[in-house]
């Protein structure tokens, strides 16, 4: 006895939807694969752009904003626009201890984009200005928002933050540091302290 066979057409609405759940399940895969995060560790070298001044960054995922060391924080209108002066002692840190860098101060002018009110334990609450700043991290230009304020007692200059992390896709190793496969092109000191000199 033969299995009688349809010859009905299989539905155009259902060979749609197959069609389109292939295509959603290889954009979602090709998607996965674009959107690896990158592996850094807790402290890697950023190079701030428009100075090319190379920093030790600690990573800290209990920070949302991230923070570069700033004395001299003067605040300016421009244009109509609140803009913060403030200066960059490359001294004021170990990791930028070399003989060429005593003395050697980076001034930058940036708009600012917010203020934030920093509560402190056993210290009173602290307003700091909030700046974007460009930077280069494992070989990458990105921005982000820096609040500015006096990390001279801190070991580090700067601190990215989650904001950071979660626009960028980063994720911290936090058992080790300096991972970061590419690197990023920075001016010694000595060539900052010349353009410094001759600026000023």
């Amino acid at each position: 006895m033969s299995a009688a066979v349809s010859s009905r057409p299989f539905p155009i609405g259902l060979i749609a939807l197959i069609t389109t759940l292939l295509l959603t399940t290889s954009q979602a895969m090709a998607d996965d694969d674009t959107s690896e995060p990158e592996r850094m560790g807790f402290v890697e070298w950023i190079v701030i752009k428009d100075s090319g001044v190379r920093l030790k960054a600690r990573l800290d995922t209990g920070a949302k904003t991230s923070s570069l060391h700033a004395t001299d924080i003067e605040e300016f209108e421009k244009d109509g626009e609140e803009w913060v002066r403030f200066h960059l002692p490359l001294d004021d840190h170990k990791d930028m201890d070399a003989p060429e860098n005593e003395g050697v101060v980076l001034q930058f002018e940036r708009p600012v984009e917010r203020t934030v009110l920093i509560k402190r334990k056993g210290a009173p609450s602290q307003r700091r200005y909030v700046v974007n700043l460009e930077f280069c991290i494992a070989g990458g230009v990105h921005e982000t928002q820096f609040s500015l304020t006096d990390r001279g007692a801190f070991t580090y200059g700067a601190l990215l933050g989650r904001r950071f992390m979660g626009d960028d896709n980063v994720v911290v190793d936090s058992s080790d540091s300096f991972l970061a496969d590419k690197e990023c092109e920075y001016s010694p000191v000595d060539e900052i302290a010349k353009r410094n000199a001759a600026s000023s």
